[in-house]
């Protein structure tokens, strides 16, 4: 029986459309299609990362997605307010669409939802069934009774503004908003001296989202700000995982043999939730993989989540420190204590590459959170969490 590509790649969001990306470079000999539930592959979002979070040879293939690039960047605490001296960047769904699209051509199936998978097959909506010699599962987060979660929810808005805003970098976090519903910042990327991306983002218990009180604050935000009229482009919100805990193991059994990539596979960074690096990271390791069965791919991405998971245990622990062992309004102390830090050191933590002196400085001086507290959800046992 002919096969209707070597693979398919089911979900066309950033970890899948990366592979894809990266597969149309490097492995020309394999058919590829990438099959989107959705009308458009990369939906609407914004993924960002800083320098530090890819090696150079990486950097260099993902240059051509990326639609801004900044030197530095800047925070904003009630108590400290800082610039950091690391490069930022970010990939827009737009760019993302047109620069994959031109390499795969008529190799992306849109608007038609899979409704039964197998490891080397899918069938559609449509009733149509396509197979490959494998499949790989890149529809993004789900609810998983195996993962241990707090969420990071936000909603955005693009807006160009009838004079220049004024801001001249990132700033990844102005914290010095009303504290409500857990950790609040607001994020904004300055695409252009009168385009403005503002998110209002909270680090919360719960993952609901109230957009109409969010569209609030953020009106709150630039009236304060003193941006004047503008034109709102387009808005774009969401609810990403942050990591407490879990068990691994269980979690890629669910899988069922299925190659799994993205957050599904929980490959995101556990605090900060950014998933760009690791789809990168994900996308060469599929790249290079010598074997392309379902076995062989479902060995290789389950092994690199369960490295990933093991080395990534210090930020889970810091996580529950941050939703657990203070006041929900007052979460930002932590992250305003960790941003004293120097820029290297912190580079490495959006990294996820700390070694253990930047674990033992990281826990240094004095805490922000109450002493007890601490210790109670330090000494707390998780059942089945992966060290």
């Amino acid at each position: 029986m002919s096969l209707d590509a070597d693979v398919i790649l089911l979900g066309g969001g950033l970890a899948n459309g990366l592979i894809a990306y990266r597969l149309a470079m490097r492995r020309p000999d394999l058919k590829v299609l990438v099959v989107e539930g959705g009308e458009a592959l990369g939906g609407n979002h914004t993924w960002s990362f800083h320098d530090g979070d890819l090696s150079t040879a990486e950097q260099d293939w993902v240059a051509p997605l990326v639609s801004a690039r900044w030197a530095d960047y800047d925070v904003r605490f009630p108590g400290r307010r800082r610039r950091f001296a690391t490069g930022y960047a970010s990939v827009s769904s737009e760019r993302f669409r047109e620069v994959i699209a031109a390499r795969l051509g008529e190799r992306i199936l849109t608007g038609v939802p899979a409704v039964a998978v197998t490891p080397t097959g899918v069938t559609l909506a449509d009733q149509r069934t396509l197979t490959a010699r494998a499949v790989i599962d890149g529809r993004g987060a789900r609810k998983s009774p195996h993962l241990d979660l707090g969420f990071q929810k936000f909603l955005g808005q693009e807006w160009e503004f009838d004079r220049p805003h004024g801001v001249e970098r990132p700033v990844i976090m102005d914290a010095t908003v009303p504290q409500r519903d857990g950790y609040r910042f607001v994020y904004l990327l300055p695409f252009s001296p009168t385009r403005l991306l503002v998110e209002d983002t909270y680090y919360a218990d719960r993952g609901d989202l109230d957009v109409e009180t969010l569209r609030g604050h953020l009106a709150d935000y630039a009236a304060a700000a003193n941006w004047g009229e503008g034109r709102l482009v387009r808005e774009e919100h969401g609810i990403l995982p942050i990591a407490l805990g879990g068990d691994i193991d269980a979690l890629i059994a669910a899988a069922g043999g299925m190659p799994t990539v993205g957050l599904a596979h929980a490959l995101f960074h556990p605090t900060t939730g950014y998933s760009l690096p690791d789809a990168v990271h994900v996308a060469d390791l599929v790249s290079r993989a010598p074997d392309i069965s379902p076995e062989g791919l479902s060995r290789l991405l389950d092994a690199h989540a369960r490295n990933i998971w093991s080395d990534r245990s210090y930020f889970r622990m810091l996580n529950r420190l941050l939703f657990q062992a203070g006041r929900p309004e007052e979460r930002y102390r932590i992250l305003e204590h960790f941003h004293r830090l120097p820029d290297d050191l912190v580079a490495r933590f959006y990294a996820a590459r700390l070694d253990f002196g930047d674990k033992v400085r990281i826990l240094a001086g004095k805490p922000p959170v109450p002493v007890l507290s601490a210790l109670r959800v330090l000494a707390a046992r998780r059942p089945k969490e992966s060290a």
